[in-house]
């Protein structure tokens, strides 16, 4: 059975959302993590961290090494970050070669590490795919204040945003099975849903307060699969 999880990931698993009103990033109060919480009866605690990346959350999770036996499974949801540039860099030199904060090598080494320590350290780990993003808000985003024209001339066209961060996406789906861990599909319940951006935020890249509850549901499905199957 479930009875508690513990979590490490970045921002959208921490629950931050766009306020369009403040018009600044705040934390959700019914975030998908509370929801699941609340909804499954699961004791939970959450270690994520805006702006994470996998070498953060290896570090976090190392930190909390010997905790993870106290859990029955611990959920991973990393790459957003990861696959993200330094906008600014690549809008003053769009001619030259620009790195990801975590370069797939790296990413799918790290995320790895992650998955065999959890193991290690008494626990199961399940992993988190992405929810997609939307291209051209979070270009608009990104390039606020920067020269957009040689981030754009840089990126070949916007929609390239979506395949990259896609690429990070199908690169989590493969550690799941390569490593045989349980994969959660978050990306498949968005884009089931026509026009999903309206569950993300302004910035083009966290779910809003609908697209947590989206999450929450699909986590919520798969906890009440898993208990029946234990059932039977």
């Amino acid at each position: 059975m479930i009875h508690s999880v513990c979590v490490f990931g970045d921002s959208v698993s921490k629950g931050v959302v766009f306020d369009n009103v403040m018009k600044r990033y705040t934390l959700l109060k019914d975030s998908f993590a509370n929801l699941v919480k609340t909804g499954a009866d699961i004791a939970m605690r959450n270690y994520s961290k805006f702006g994470s990346t996998v070498t953060k959350g290896l570090e976090t999770l190392t930190r909390h090494h010997g905790e993870l036996k106290d859990y029955d499974y611990v959920a991973l949801e990393f790459g957003g970050n990861d696959c993200d540039f330094n906008w600014a860099d690549v809008a003053e030199k769009p001619c030259e070669e620009h790195q990801p904060h975590t370069p797939m090598g790296a990413f799918v080494q790290k995320y790895t590490r992650m998955i065999r320590e959890i193991r290690e350290g008494g626990s199961r780990p399940v992993l988190l795919s992405l929810p997609p993003i939307d291209a051209k808000r979070y270009f608009a985003w990104i390039s606020r204040g920067l020269n957009a024209a040689n981030i754009l001339r840089w990126l070949g066209d916007v929609e390239r945003i979506y395949r990259w961060h896609e690429m990070y996406n199908l690169a989590v789906c493969r550690l799941a099975k390569d490593s045989e861990a349980p994969l959660i599909d978050i990306s498949s319940a968005f884009l089931e849903i026509p026009n999903y951006q309206r569950l993300i935020c302004e910035d083009g890249i966290h779910p809003n307060e609908a697209g947590h509850r989206l999450i929450s549901r699909t986590i919520n499905d798969t906890i009440r699969q898993y208990r029946s199957a234990y059932a039977s």
